[in-house]
């Protein structure tokens, strides 16, 4: 994966994946509030040419985007704010092909005009994230297309490396020592989290991605990240069914308290 550069100073990132489904089963997943919410983040979207894209990262990281093309259920495209301050505008569009077998391709490209590579490094990390969530998109396709959802999405900060946060996850979790298609249950005392483990991504960058039973039915998605000199924690727990939210708003608190207890937020250094 690597950064493309047109002659008139167009620069571009790009990821692609297939996933099961019909263009008109992929479309509402991608390409509407409740289905982008329902395996990516928190989502609301006016499904028009002008209409608005806000998704929330987290507290006080609202992206918002402008739709300027809309071509349903094949491509629509949207550009919005910096992805930091000075940063250049972002477009990005998204592309929905049908294949053999009742699968799609969904590809999404971000593109951005600059006369040097300062940036390059910043959008890469957009092109470098999006293949294990499309992950994400292709279990939600399979398993739970088109139900009631809801989600919780937390992070947690530790000043250890990357790789010591993760080993202490794996841990407190009960999926040291676990592979691809095996069963996890958390252990007594800690958050609870049950289910078959679907992905571990890769040395470079380690996930646990689960269809899961408990809480209740749904999808985790837990992975670490170098951030500002410290390690990020980020779970992601998407539920699915009636009762989702219910369960959503009881298991987000135990979540926090655990996080808080294993994974407290560094203390600033004295004056």
């Amino acid at each position: 994966m690597s950064i493309k550069v047109d002659a008139n100073g167009r620069r571009s990132v790009q990821s692609e994946a297939v996933v099961p489904g019909t263009p008109d089963q992929v479309w509402q997943a991608i390409a509407t509030g409740p289905g982008v919410s329902s395996w990516f983040v928190p989502c609301q979207m006016e499904e028009k040419e002008g209409g608005q894209i806000v998704a929330s990262f987290g507290p006080g990281m609202e992206s918002t985007n402008t739709i300027t093309a809309w071509n349903p259920p094949h491509s629509f495209s949207a550009e919005g704010g910096e992805m930091s301050p000075g940063a250049p505008i972002m477009a990005t569009e998204w592309i929905v092909e049908a294949r053999e077998g009742g699968t799609c391709l969904v590809r999404v490209v971000h593109s951005w005009f600059a006369e040097t590579d300062e940036w390059d490094g910043q959008f890469e990390g957009t092109e470098t994230g999006w293949p294990a969530f499309f992950r994400d998109l292709a279990l939600y396709l399979v398993h739970f297309n088109g139900q009631p959802s809801s989600t919780f999405q937390l992070m947690g900060f530790s000043m250890d490396s990357r790789e010591a946060t993760w080993s202490k996850v794996k841990t407190l979790l009960g999926f040291d020592g676990k592979d691809v298609g095996d069963s996890v249950q958390s252990p007594d005392g800690s958050a609870t989290l049950a289910g078959e483990i679907k992905s571990l991504g890769s040395a470079e960058n380690p996930e646990n991605l689960m269809l899961i039973q408990q809480p209740g039915p749904g999808i985790s998605h837990l992975f670490a990240m170098s951030m500002g000199g410290m390690t990020c924690l980020s779970i992601r727990v998407f539920l699915y069914g009636d009762g989702a939210a219910d369960t959503v708003a009881r298991e987000e608190a135990v979540w926090q308290a655990w996080l808080a207890e294993n994974f407290p937020m560094p203390s600033a250094p004295e004056a």
